[in-house]
């Protein structure tokens, strides 16, 4: 990422600071009528909120939703506020030192159960209605467990309201020994998710069901043993509840998620589907006959990043009658939540770049987009309304992060405004799409194009690629702040949708297989051609590339394969494609990319071609590689060679590793600084501004 640098007159007369660095001060005096104090900077990330989690109450009076902040030490932190509708009036759960997620309504409405701290006690808790009298009920532990990705509700109440089910993590059969001296490691997936940032070893704690009287606070663990259960929903006839389960003989192995349902009685558990594929977040029909779920259908689907796309299913509550109902949007779904009517299902999909919310019919059919707004929808919530459902959901626009809306049969809304005093004042880039011919022949690509701020007749403006991970995930003119930050210093983004990205249909996600560091990355430098020449105001000097992931690992690549740009900034990056398979916390997914395992055929001489390692003789581009210390999604090993790689071949090249961090920068703080180191380690290797400061 990259933005606002601190450099006063004095530092750069000193001998010390590069010509570079000492352009970069006349830049970051703003465009053109545009003060200091107007443009968006850097430390404004730490005074950003965002809406998290939402949901209606039983009556839909009451919204209760989640807000993220960044202005506290360590990582951000959620509240819990609760808006009542009709006035708009909103009122925090608790006080200032209190925190909150994942709410859920009892079913009469008068009270809301959510994981969160009061005082000195962490887990479940209850409040009343209004957010008063938060009562804590258990404790709750989790699990930074790597067998365990897109879980889905931890918490459900029963249709009386005296109960509330909760999904806790109970020590597995390994704890002891992978937490001793020495520690001994017996699990495949020994190593923690990739999120986790403080350690490099999995837990070894399983998710089980566990249910608590809300009157006596009397506890119940329904379910035990080495597998998780997750994901739970509670039926409407109360005697059972939904959960998700990986039940292969050896789960670190296949990643293989089941439907079942555990008897709230006794603790018995049936199996409701039996596939080859996954299924996530079942969710109970109102009448408790049709279960809502959603699945893809392929036989191996990687813990994380995968190929094929979600869609939403439905099933008759015995596992029976399954139905894709999601399958005539060729695009990616999220979870499905149905309307209050149950003859239809909400999800989102992931559409050219945008992330819009669908109205899909139970009995199948073409879908309706309900949102269909530039950007990207949340969560979101369902209610009855007058003339038609109301629809409460987090959307992030072109020029501010996720706020909280409210769509009914003739308007929608804002509801929350929360970053007004800080974005006030301060104009936002526009964001542009167009698209270009592949480098094949074979496919339109689609790409955005971020302008800068304070263009003139004749100003040239620098350009950054930014390139997403994944590779299954798309970018689009959702409010990016690193690319504002760029905009706001007259430097121009790009961002490419490769063939690979999510959003363009399955055949796009597809065209990446067995194809890694190939045409995906001609599909890249396609896209800046193409920018180049249809916008005659970008420098073509002035050129810089970074992205994540696997956006950083594109970036390693590129640069081995062209001079073109002046500065590289590859952030947790694969590099060597075979190290990886052996080192990452999940090792299914170049299987997934490739068709078979690496030691099989001749796979691991193509991993290794494919590998920015091999090429780093061929690199002539001033290089900052960043990842986080305990990355165990890609391992900082990959950072590690690379760096030694570069440095051993004469490149110029600095290392930046972030402590306490994972995969992606979770600290506010580490993501303000490395904003501003990257914005100095482009001005470094920038030629000199032109006379019009640009």
């Amino acid at each position: 990422m990259g933005a606002d640098v601190n450099i006063t007159a004095r530092e750069c007369s000193m001998a010390r600071c590069a010509v570079g660095v000492c352009a970069l001060v006349a830049v970051l005096a703003g465009a053109p009528g545009v003060s200091a104090q107007q443009r968006i900077q850097s430390a404004d990330f730490l005074k950003l909120q965002s809406v998290g989690d939402v949901t209606f109450s039983p009556d839909g009076g009451r919204l209760a939703y989640t807000v993220q902040r960044n202005d506290a030490p360590g990582r951000p932190y959620s509240q819990l506020w609760i808006l009542d509708v009709a006035t708009g009036r909103p009122t925090r759960v608790g006080d200032e030192q209190s925190r909150g997620s994942s709410p859920v309504w009892s079913p009469d409405g008068k009270s809301l159960a959510y994981i969160g701290r009061i005082g000195n006690n962490s887990g479940l808790i209850v409040a009343r209605a209004d957010g008063l009298s938060p009562m804590h009920l258990a404790d709750v532990a989790g699990t930074n467990s790597s067998a365990l990705t897109n879980t889905g509700s931890t918490i459900a109440w029963s249709p009386d309201g005296t109960r509330i089910a909760f999904v806790h993590a109970t020590p597995g059969p390994e704890t002891a020994d992978a937490t001793g001296d020495p520690v001994v490691i017996t699990r495949l997936l020994y190593k923690p998710t990739l999120t986790e940032g403080n350690t490099r070893f999995n837990d070894n704690r399983r998710l089980h069901i566990f249910v608590v009287t809300v009157a006596s606070r009397e506890i119940k663990q329904l379910t035990d043993g080495v597998n998780d259960e997750h994901s739970i929903d509670w039926s409407p006839k109360g005697d059972e509840i939904l959960f998700v389960s990986n039940r292969e003989p050896d789960a670190d192995e296949f990643f293989n998620n089941d439907i079942f349902a555990v008897t709230v009685a006794d603790g018995s558990i049936r199996r409701v589907t039996a596939t080859e594929n996954n299924e996530y977040n079942p969710k109970w029909s109102a009448d408790g006959r049709t279960i809502a779920y959603q699945a893809n259908q392929r036989g191996l689907t990687d813990l994380e990043t995968n190929m094929e796309d979600t869609h939403a299913w439905l099933m008759n509550a015995d596992g029976s009658n399954r139905r894709e109902i999601g399958k005539a949007i060729d695009n990616r779904q999220g979870s499905p939540e149905w309307s209050p009517d149950g003859r239809s299902v909400y999800v989102t999909v992931q559409e050219r770049g945008l992330v819009r919310l669908y109205r899909v019919p139970a009995e199948g059919g073409p879908g309706q987009a309900v949102v269909n707004e530039r950007g990207n929808v949340g969560a979101f919530a369902i209610a009855k309304g007058s003339g038609g459902d109301r629809i409460a959901y987090v959307f992030t626009s072109t020029n501010d992060l996720g706020e909280l809306y409210l769509k009914d049969a003739t308007s929608a809304r804002a509801l929350t405004n929360l970053n007004r005093d800080v974005l006030a004042g301060k104009p936002m880039a526009d964001v542009e799409a167009f698209t270009f011919v592949s480098n094949d022949y074979k496919y339109e690509v689609e790409a955005f194009l971020t302008r800068p701020l304070g263009m003139t007749a004749t100003s040239k403006h620098p350009l950054i690629v930014n390139i997403h991970g994944g590779p299954h995930g798309q970018q689009g003119p959702a409010f990016n702040f690193q690319n504002q930050v760029y905009a706001a210093r007259g430097w121009a983004t790009l961002m490419v949708n490769y063939r690979g990205s999510t959003g363009y249909g399955q055949a796009w996600a597809d065209a990446v297989f067995r194809d890694q560091n190939g045409d995906e990355a001609f599909d890249v430098l396609n896209g800046v051609n193409a920018a180049i020449r249809r916008n005659p105001w970008i420098d073509r000097d002035r050129l810089g590339i970074e992205g994540g992931s696997y956006g950083g690992q594109l970036t390693a690549w590129i640069i081995t394969q062209t001079n073109m740009f002046k500065a590289a900034i590859p952030n947790r990056s694969i590099i060597n494609l075979v190290s990886y398979n052996y080192t990452t916390y999940y090792n299914q997914y170049e299987q997934m990319e490739f068709g078979v395992r690496p030691h099989q055929q001749d796979l691991m001489d193509q991993l290794w071609k494919r590998s920015s390692l091999r090429y780093a003789a061929q690199v002539h581009t001033p290089t900052m590689i960043v990842h986080g210390e305990n990355d165990n999604d890609v391992p900082i090993g990959e950072s590690e060679q690379f760096y030694i790689a570069l440095r051993d071949v004469g490149v110029e090249t600095v290392f930046v590793r972030y402590p306490r961090e994972g995969h992606g920068l979770r600290e506010p703080k580490h993501i303000v600084d490395l904003m501003d180191r990257s914005i100095a380690w482009y001005e470094r290797h920038f030629p000199a501004a032109s006379a019009d400061g640009r």
